[in-house]
């Protein structure tokens, strides 16, 4: 039996506003808790002792969220489901030491993060956000949204070459990005400017978590606006869309059969071992814990982990015009066409046949279209976190996904109606 459609094109619009709120893993985390807070979700802390009470909950660490919803009366062996994704993407990130500069230009030191298509930051206007770490040990963040850096290409009267054989860059030569004139480089300027601009006192920072990013907004393009241009859609769009499931699920009149969760992770880009990321000890410690509050023993643990699905969500391929034939001949998955299931045969996707028949379902009850991704078999294939989540845990899970074109570019591209078709599959997903 079909849903209700619960989110429609003011989603995607609600999306550039998550998106512009989110600069880094940091912003994007407290942005997603400030929507759960106002669903009537509260935070819980990992230092505390938990009780098993009903209702929303959701603990906070560095640049991942897990959040769950416990109906009432839920048994300590109720199993999960889970809803996954990450909160980082690539992009150039500030060094311990970075002030430098050469020449009469200041210049900021970074080093790449994950895998970014470096061509797409330069000659973009870009600014700095992040995390900053006083003595005390407390953490604000920070965000300079206008125009702070820019990495400057080289012109083609200085590399005649570059049309015919590429474009070629140096990581550690190439992609520092300028930020002023001066020939005095000055240890401490850009932390000094950062503290003025968060109003910290001058010299309370001493620890940094820094990351450039495009100013540019999220926009609407096409003719018809049917399609969404901005950042970080890898895998941002996946974070808001299970986040609102995770709101709407909650506030339902409706009681979900399991417990509903969102697992937002960091460090996705870079293999994911972090104790923020898929392969760390958080989502297990907090399922776990979640057992144990409510008077749980470890076999109710076992039977609950036992039940328990994720659909592991991240963006995929779609079908690029201009390079058909990177694609597989027969999987052609198009934007707009609804969310996109993922079958690696080789474990690089997690989704199995009844995984397969788990979205399906799920689809079917949201009245939402889904397409299936394989890679070419000539290319090797990307990975997300679902095998590393059904490997560490035991628990079934499934990877999903929109499809994209430009993917770890500074400013990707998916159709305006996915978004809001991934958060109704999550939905009756997550409800289910």
């Amino acid at each position: 039996m079909t849903e209700p459609a619960r989110f429609d094109r003011g989603h995607t619009d609600d999306l550039m506003t998550f998106l512009a709120a989110s600069p880094s893993p940091y912003h994007a985390v407290a942005t997603a808790a400030e929507r759960l807070e106002k669903a009537g979700f509260r935070q819980v802390a990992e230092t505390d002792a938990w009780d098993g009470t009903s209702g929303g909950k959701y603990v906070l660490r560095g640049g991942a969220i897990i959040a769950w919803y416990v109906p009432e009366g839920a048994a300590p062996h109720t199993p999960f489901r889970i809803v996954g994704a990450h909160t980082d993407s690539p992009n150039l990130r500030v060094k311990p030491l970075p002030d430098s500069g050469a020449h009469g230009w200041r210049q900021v030191a970074v080093e790449i993060y994950g895998g970014p298509l470096l061509n797409s930051w330069l000659d973009r206007d870009l600014g700095i956000a992040g995390r900053l770490t006083l003595r005390d040990g407390s953490t604000r963040l920070v965000n300079v949204d206008r125009p702070l850096l820019r990495v400057p290409q080289l012109a083609i009267h200085l590399d005649r070459s570059v049309t015919a054989d590429g474009l070629k860059l140096d990581k550690q030569r190439h992609m520092q990005p300028v930020w002023g004139l001066g020939n005095d480089v000055r240890d401490g300027d850009l932390i000094a400017f950062l503290e003025e601009t968060a109003g910290i006192p001058a010299g309370e920072v001493t620890g940094w978590d820094l990351m450039t990013h495009s100013v540019e907004p999220p926009a609407y393009l096409g003719r018809d606006r049917e399609l969404l241009a901005g950042p970080r859609m890898d895998n941002l769009l996946s974070v808001h869309a299970g986040t609102a499931a995770l709101a709407a699920v909650a506030s339902g009149a409706s009681k979900p059969a399991s417990i509903p969760v969102l697992a937002a992770f960091d460090h996705e880009e870079n293999g994911s071992q972090s104790d923020t990321g898929a392969d760390g000890p958080l989502l297990g410690n907090v399922l776990e814990r979640s057992v144990f509050a409510r008077g749980g023993s470890f076999e109710d643990r076992a039977r609950a982990f036992a039940g328990t699905v994720c659909l592991s969500s991240d963006t995929g391929h779609a079908v690029h015009p201009n390079y058909a034939e990177r694609h597989d001949p027969t999987h052609h998955p198009r934007v707009n066409g609804g969310p996109i299931l993922k079958v690696n045969v080789n474990n690089r996707y997690a989704t199995d046949g009844s995984g397969r028949a788990e979205f399906a379902a799920a689809c079917e009850r949201a009245d939402v279209p889904f397409q299936s991704f394989v890679s070419n078999n000539s290319m090797p294939c990307g990975t997300t976190i679902g095998p590393i989540t059904a490997a560490r845990h035991g628990i079934r899970t499934v990877d999903i996904g929109v499809a994209i074109l430009s993917m770890h570019s500074a400013r990707e591209l998916c159709g305006a109606d996915d978004p809001f078709l991934l958060a109704n599959a999550l939905a009756a997903f997550l409800e289910g």
